[in-house]
């Protein structure tokens, strides 16, 4: 009798201990989550070190930014050197055209922020400034491409192709009367839809 109760005490023993390592183990992950999580909420964290997403249009956008930005690259410094983008098909051929914006002193300033339109071959289709995101893409068209509202200023502007070019600053445009259209898709919504930054 005795001898099974050593043997069972002996096992509830083992048992216990296995379990506090586990507990500690959760422990120390879920403590490294939340602090992981905290810093990004808080824009602390260090993503400079990330792996970047395999994604050709990330490629293709930062070989084409280092082409653009070529004379301010000097002048940059590695904060700067971020970017967001979505992917939106503007003239319905199935190929999608790129949406890329900045959110760092370099590139905004009391008037908006700047960014670029690329085609899906990285060729610009406009470079635009004076603009708070998101970018509203409207149901309706204009040389085979669908208009654009941006906001600047408090007011938004709408956007219209024109020989193959958006126009570059949106403040100067005509001013989108009422509310937000309704049929708008919401693109480059960079504090909403949390998207990813990427290095340049």
């Amino acid at each position: 009798m005795k001898t099974k109760i050593l043997i069972a005490s002996a096992i509830l023993v083992l048992y216990s201990c296995q379990n506090k390592d586990k507990t500690e183990s959760k422990n120390i992950i879920k403590t490294i989550a939340e602090d992981t999580l905290s810093k990004t909420v808080a824009g602390t964290a260090d993503v400079s070190e990330a792996t970047p997403k395999d994604d050709k249009a990330v490629e293709l956008i930062r070989k084409q930014l280092n082409v653009l930005l070529e004379k301010d690259l000097p002048a940059m410094t590695k904060n700067d050197r971020f970017f967001y983008y979505e992917a939106f098909d503007l003239n319905n051929d199935k190929k999608n055209e790129y949406f890329i914006g900045f959110s760092n002193s370099y590139f905004c300033g009391s008037g908006g922020c700047s960014g670029f339109i690329l085609n899906n071959d990285g060729s610009v289709i406009n470079r635009f400034s004076v603009t708070d995101f998101p970018i509203l893409v409207t149901a309706s068209v204009s040389e085979k491409f669908y208009d654009l509202v941006f906001e600047t200023g408090g007011k938004f502007h709408l956007l219209k192709m024109k020989n193959g070019k958006y126009p570059s600053n949106p403040s100067v445009q005509e001013v989108w009367r009422g509310e937000n259209p309704k049929e708008s898709t919401s693109v480059l919504d960079i504090n909403e839809k949390k998207l990813e930054k990427y290095s340049f």
